[in-house]
């Protein structure tokens, strides 16, 4: 499988944020993007999510003969700021409709509830409102909706957000796991998220009226 954007640009109200921007991931691969506050990360995540048009460009997802496979939004799982949760339901109420509402790809089996619980270290506590958990513990569930349902790409953006140290190590771990079962991550982050080979792509902020800016 091999995701890959070509050319992209894309524009926040009148300003291009940024301009040809290309880069191909093969399965089990990482990119991680960096760059401070307003560079484009953010934006250059929904552009390849589908959630925002791009002003230029093109991405696309092929498997390994070359057959474009459905659009990128539609196999994979968009992590974004917001935990997407709601406050006054269960844990297992949330996950349980992500689980139905997403469903597995590829003919792929994803993990239970209970065991994308353990998995994120919160295992006992399902039975909770969402709204009553700590922050650390709202993103660790966050990050549980990647589990539950199977999904071939991982979009995240500031995905350790309000995570401890244990909290990223585990992270990083389950980040790992999903790359050796061929899956593929595509990361914004501002700390390192200790992904070994993982390729980077600084973004340098708006392009304005001159040239795109990109790296």
């Amino acid at each position: 499988m091999h995701l890959e954007a070509a050319n992209l640009a894309a524009r926040r109200g009148e300003d291009l944020i940024f301009e040809g921007v290309s880069f191909r991931l093969e399965s089990g691969e990482a990119l991680v993007l960096t760059g401070k506050n307003g560079s484009g990360k953010s934006t250059l995540l929904r552009v390849v999510a589908g959630l925002l048009r791009q002003e230029r460009g093109s991405v696309s997802l092929t498997d390994s003969h070359g057959n474009t496979l459905r659009r990128v939004g539609e196999i994979s799982h968009y992590l974004g700021h917001r935990n997407a949760m709601k406050s006054e339901l269960t844990v297992a109420e949330n996950l349980d409709f992500w689980r139905r509402f997403l469903g597995d790809t590829h003919g792929a089996s994803a993990v239970s509830i209970d065991e994308a619980a353990e998995a994120v270290g919160l295992a006992g506590i399902t039975h909770l409102p969402f709204g009553y958990l700590s922050a650390g513990q709202q993103r660790r569930f966050a990050f549980a909706k990647l589990l539950i349902a199977h999904r071939p790409v991982w979009i995240l953006d500031e995905p350790t957000a309000a995570l401890d140290t244990s909290g990223d190590r585990l992270f990083t771990e389950l980040i790992e796991a999903h790359r050796r079962k061929g899956g593929i991550v595509l990361a914004a982050t501002h700390q390192p998220l200790g992904l070994e080979g993982a390729r980077e792509l600084r973004m340098a902020g708006f392009a304005h009226a001159g040239p795109g800016v990109w790296a």
